[in-house]
């Protein structure tokens, strides 16, 4: 393609070797065909487009917003010839990141980075990479895209806050799970012997009919799970105030995760995360919350009523915006399924007390950094 100078040339070209002609003026024409043979010697330039293999790598791949995150580009001279300097354009979350790619030998390699902005919450993808190669008087240029894309996750802040409360106190005797922490009083099955186990553990009975040494396999029963869900329909939400329903969702889960419960988050969009105590749970529900966004034929909070616990002892922590009262009406409705309910709503310009709910604490607040707050002071009653 052609520059703006190129268009310059090309017109200086044109108009002066015409006039030179016309006029008779021939040192008109000396400076039309000196304007053409340049134009040819750039377009001959560009056939010795580099030949480069790049690779981009992001660190780290997954931040919260506002965290520092980078782009690396690994650039390497594939050809026997020296490669020129290139100029490269980037398209990251929506904005064009220029790098500047100096002259490798043949077989050189260099390495660039970029930062990349992360002001804001979302799953962007980086790329494609273009890359630029004009002659020195940059009269015209041409453009190669590398398809290679990458993924980055901005995933919310969290606020350190208290887990849901769970309504109860778990069953010394009840129900256990292969995933339920050791050392508790319930009997949840026999298990070889390892070393550094209780001796008074040791099941004799077992032991002699096995000829094995069996002990008693003790957890912590009836652990409460923290069902979590996010209001992902657009209507309670204005202006911003869906970004601190999505911090305040990431806050309670990671809370959960750190106390050690269960923790299942799901959206009234019918996104889920499974349950569970891993970081593997929790890194699949933060990146759930990196990419989710409102939309307008979301169900919202009635979609409360089709998410019956497949298990007892679920605490339900409902966070929406400020739906009207036939949405609110469905948390009543669920209500009776869970052995706690919350509901966090956000986005109140004065941050009142909210609407009662026979059954269930409300909490209603302004932003996320509020609601840290208030559920802090809260748990510390």
């Amino acid at each position: 393609m052609i520059t703006r100078s190129g268009v310059a040339v090309a017109a200086i070209a044109v108009v002066f070797g015409i006039a030179g002609i016309l006029l008779g003026y021939p040192e008109l024409v000396v400076v039309a065909a000196a304007a053409a043979l340049a134009l040819l010697v750039a377009g001959a330039w560009l056939l010795a487009a580099p030949d480069v293999a790049i690779s981009r790598e992001i660190h780290p791949e997954r931040v919260v917003e506002g965290e520092e995150a980078y782009a690396l580009l690994t650039v390497t001279n594939v050809s026997g010839r020296r490669c020129p300097p290139i100029q490269a354009a980037e398209r990251v979350a929506g904005t064009e990141v220029g790098v500047a790619l100096p002259a490798l030998a043949a077989g050189g390699t260099t390495q660039r980075t970029y930062p990349i902005p992360t002001p804001r919450r979302g799953v962007y993808e980086i790329g494609p990479l273009v890359i630029a190669h004009s002659d020195p008087l940059r009269l015209v240029y041409t453009g190669r895209a590398l398809p290679e894309r990458s993924t980055l996750r901005v995933r919310p802040r969290v606020h350190p806050v208290p887990p849901l409360p769970t309504g109860g106190s778990p069953d010394l005797e009840g129900a256990t799970s292969d995933t339920a922490p050791r050392g508790g009083v319930a009997f949840h099955s026999l298990r070889e012997y390892v070393r550094g186990d209780d001796p008074r553990l040791i099941h004799w009975p077992s032991t002699a009919r096995t000829r094995t040494r069996m002990v008693r396999h003790n957890v912590v029963p009836n652990e409460p799970t923290m069902l979590v869900v996010l209001d992902t329909s657009a209507g309670p939400y204005a202006d911003d105030s869906f970004e601190d329903a999505v911090r305040v969702a990431a806050s309670l889960v990671v809370a959960s995760h750190t106390h050690r419960f269960p923790v299942q988050l799901r959206t009234t969009g019918g996104d889920r995360v499974a349950a569970g105590q891993g970081t593997d749970s929790v890194d699949q529900a933060l990146d759930l919350l990196a990419g989710v966004t409102p939309s307008s034929t979301d169900p919202g909070l009635p979609a409360l009523l089709g998410m019956a616990p497949d298990q007892t002892g679920v605490a339900l922590g409902a966070v929406t915006g400020q739906p009207v009262g036939s949405q609110l009406a469905a948390v009543t409705a669920a209500r009776a399924r869970f052995t706690m309910a919350t509901l966090i709503m956000v986005g109140d310009p004065l941050g009142g007390r909210g609407p009662r709910i026979n059954g269930a604490l409300v909490v209603n607040v302004r932003t996320s950094d509020d609601f840290a707050a208030a559920w802090t002071a809260r748990a510390a009653r």
